[in-house]
């Protein structure tokens, strides 16, 4: 029988889903491990979505989105972040922001070539880095405060790096930047011939302060690949639409990579889209009032709890440090699942430098986050009768 891509072997399903995926092994099991709102699409991005599979074209789109979504996205960066991208070869709608990471990593990466990542950070960064023959260099941010602090990046950068990824505010541990700190980092950036990928899918999850998109800042902008979309804001996660925004030089080879992977984006959902970003900007503001109380509550209930957390102040995830108990993040979470059926995901999930932490998701009803909170705190009992 033929082999598959060698590199496969070494593709592992992620955490998340790892864990997610044996909840219905328990009935009545809490499940906090998927990062996907608890908030409905609102109805009129679903009634844009049915009223333009009634009244127009159900055919392909241009490869880059239908042009009132592009432009609906260019008002958003002008707008929000003063931001110039043109609707016409700076923007590029894609299936959710996850295509936008493969697109871009598979049109910049040579094989052999480094990719830093700032870790604790996103577990679906690494597999695609490996597929697209480069090489992943996860640099350490438990020293500096979760924080990519200019110094980190640069001590990394060698003559085989070709991009940095930067995910904020960052899953899993809910960590944003200041003005002053991401100022600093773009006086790196401005410094090196390397690729700048920035996913801010979280950025309108902002809980503290005002988001700081990397597009705001033009001395970059043909260094800087954004991606984002609507799964996050809009709870939109089944729709599948997200986007990327750059310099045309380097966004022609994302949208020919685009091009052969999947043509165009889902018309219904390019439709739905340009009524979230026409219509309905203030949805994200009216769901961060729910996750902010979700967050105090599950901040204070971990901390008195006698465990070592960092509040988050944006995304709706927190990470907890169990190290004191059991530094096997995964054993502690099979444990924990098995024993008092609560489903978080371990912290080696997002690299060698979550080890020893445990991400929980306050992107549930906070009947679900007491319930979940009840039962860690039982099993932390139990774990100090024994």
């Amino acid at each position: 029988m033929p082999e598959a891509n060698r590199k496969m072997k070494d593709i592992e399903v992620p955490g998340t889903r790892q864990f997610a995926n044996r909840v219905e092994e328990f009935p009545g099991c809490v499940d906090l491990t998927l990062g996907q709102p608890d908030f409905e699409t609102p109805q009129p991005i679903k009634d844009a979505a049915i009223e333009a599979i009634n009244t127009k074209s159900m055919k392909y789109s241009h490869n880059t989105g239908l042009f009132e979504l592009r432009e609906a996205i260019s008002n958003y960066y002008k707008n929000k972040y003063d931001a110039e991208y043109d609707p016409n070869g700076e923007v590029l709608v894609t299936v959710g922001g996850s295509e936008g990471i493969d697109g871009i990593l598979r049109a910049i990466l040579d094989p052999g070539d480094e990719v830093i990542v700032p870790a604790p950070t996103y577990l679906g960064y690494e597999p695609i880095i490996e597929l697209s023959g480069g090489v992943t260099k996860f640099v350490d941010m438990t020293e500096t405060g979760l924080i990519a602090t200019p110094e980190l990046i640069e001590n990394n950068i060698t003559d085989k790096t070709k991009a940095v990824i930067l995910n904020y505010p960052t899953n899993p541990t809910g960590v944003t930047y200041t003005k002053a700190q991401m100022d600093a980092l773009v006086e790196v950036f401005r410094e090196y011939d390397i690729f700048v990928i920035t996913d801010e899918i979280y950025g309108e999850n902002t809980l503290e302060g005002e988001h700081i998109s990397l597009a705001g800042y033009p001395e970059i902008k043909e260094k800087v690949l954004v991606i984002n979309g609507l799964s996050k804001s809009h709870g939109m996660t089944g729709w599948r639409i997200g986007y990327v925004v750059g310099h045309r030089t380097i966004l022609e080879e994302v949208t020919a990579v685009h091009l052969y992977n999947t043509i165009c984006a889902s018309i219904p959902s390019q439709y739905a889209a340009i009524e979230a970003l026409r219509n309905q900007l203030n949805v994200p503001e009216e769901m961060n009032a729910a996750y902010v109380k979700r967050r105090d509550y599950i901040y204070d209930r971990l901390v008195n709890m006698g465990l070592e957390v960092k509040k988050p102040t944006g995304a709706f995830y927190i990470f907890p440090s169990v190290e004191k108990y059991e530094k096997d993040s995964f054993k502690f979470c099979t444990d924990l699942l098995e024993t008092v059926q609560l489903a978080v995901v371990p912290g080696r999930s997002f690299s060698e430098f979550g080890e020893g932490h445990i991400r929980l998701s306050f992107a549930c009803s906070m009947e679900e986050l007491e319930a979940a909170a009840d039962r860690l705190e039982k099993y932390i009992g139990m774990l100090e009768e024994r």
